[in-house]
């Protein structure tokens, strides 16, 4: 079994590299990995193993056509994870976000249909519906995207969706809520509060504080996303959501505590444009169709997330430095 995973330096990319080297997905023990990763801000070779013996690391852009032929054939699955995902840096320059997001995913299924790939999962977010105020979105409901990083995801979607239709690509669709944990770049709101508290620096918190998201492990994603791989149906989107429903001032709260933190730390900053007021998935579908739940009570995968971070002050000095928004997503 030979597995392709782009953007496999990045967050949720590599600690689905990481899970796959370590054995964990039955059937996939054995199985060679191939990293495609641009290495941007956000994607950092430090995420993976130095040297292994199952895993080829390519710095490499997904949007090389030609890098992408060479490199393609004989893989047996592939695993798009290779995204621009910040939302507050689309909204100062989306190009990148178009680039990436929408051609790159229409040159890496051109490529996977030419290489004669057998699977892809294509990896996307619940930002791609916009907001809802009250219950959960289903997967057949309308994208109304409301950031060009969002318009951009769903683009991607209706690309790979197409894709099936029009190539029968064995293709399936995955949108998650937010994930945190270990590895999580600072620009995002986890990892950026959690990283400042600990520095004792201000962290600034949009608006009423009251904007509400799902929290998901990384790790439990990467468990769904190995299930849809493996028994999801050809066409088909699965929500990933979690459940653990939080507003952005509760979050904080939390990691104010975990951190030790003053509270006279949280400043209130000027709401972002179009900042979506909540998300909430309806996963019943992945879980009553594929079996899965996620595993990670939700207290527990936070203290060790700030765990990780205060113990590996090395992996994110460097990256804070560079500078990033400090507001809540």
């Amino acid at each position: 079994m030979k597995v392709f995973v782009t953007g496999g330096a990045g967050f949720i990319g590599s600690a689905y590299v990481r899970n796959l080297l370590d054995g964990r997905y039955p059937g996939f023990e054995h199985a060679e990995v191939t990293v495609l990763d641009k290495l941007t801000y956000a994607g950092n070779r430090a995420n993976l193993p130095p040297a292994h013996p199952r895993l080829a690391f390519v710095h490499g852009d997904v949007c090389h056509r030609d890098l992408l032929a060479a490199l393609l054939p004989g893989h047996d699955v592939v695993v798009h994870f290779a995204a621009e995902s910040h939302v507050d840096r689309s909204l100062v320059d989306a190009s990148d976000f178009v680039r990436t997001n929408v051609l790159g995913t229409q040159t890496l299924l051109d490529a996977c249909v030419a290489a004669g790939v057998q699977r892809v999962v294509h990896i996307s977010t619940d930002e791609v519906y916009g907001s809802i105020a009250h219950g959960s979105w289903q997967e057949g409901q309308p994208l109304l995207p409301n950031s060009p990083y969002a318009a951009s995801k769903a683009a991607a979607d209706l690309i790979a969706r197409s894709y099936w239709r029009s190539h029968g690509l064995d293709l399936s669709l995955t949108r998650c809520s937010n994930n945190y944990g270990p590895h999580q770049h600072v620009e995002k709101l986890i990892p950026r509060f959690v990283t400042r508290l600990l520095e004792g620096l201000p962290v600034g918190l949009y608006g009423d504080g009251r904007n509400s998201r799902e929290w998901l492990h990384v790790d439990d994603h990467c468990g769904a996303v190995q299930r849809v791989l493996t028994h999801g149906r050809a066409g088909e989107i699965y929500h990933v959501g979690s459940g653990n429903e939080h507003t952005n001032r509760e979050i904080t709260d939390l990691l104010l505590d975990l951190c030790g933190a003053d509270p006279a730390l949280v400043r209130a900053v000027p709401d972002r444009k179009a900042h979506d007021r909540r998300y909430s998935l309806d996963d019943r579908k992945i879980r009553d169709e594929l079996g899965f739940a996620p595993r990670v009570p939700f207290a527990q995968g936070l203290a060790d997330t700030v765990a990780w971070y205060r113990e590996h002050p090395h992996w994110w000095r460097a990256p804070a430095a560079a500078g990033t928004r400090e507001e809540a997503r």
